[in-house]
């Protein structure tokens, strides 16, 4: 199946915006699927997905801050 790019946006944490591309996909039974790719940094990554564009914009919201801070504090711990 291919994806389709359908919007760029970002989202901000503690002033760095994330760069955000959301994707739609035709599944086999003719309904569509959204996907949301976040860069975190070139090399990372996370993708997200739901049967709504409108949800799946309303939980990045609430899911970047949190895994931005994740993964702050795992690299944090690391270190030390």
């Amino acid at each position: 199946m291919f994806r389709k790019l359908v919007k760029t946006d970002g989202v901000e944490v503690d002033g760095h915006v994330y760069a955000v591309r959301y994707y739609s996909t035709r599944t086999v039974h003719g309904e569509y699927r959204y996907s949301a790719e976040v860069i975190l940094a070139p090399e990372d990554r996370i993708i997200i997905d739901d049967n709504s564009l409108n949800t799946l914009e309303a939980r990045l919201t609430h899911l970047v801050p949190a895994t931005v801070y994740c993964r702050l504090l795992a690299g944090r711990a690391t270190a030390a």
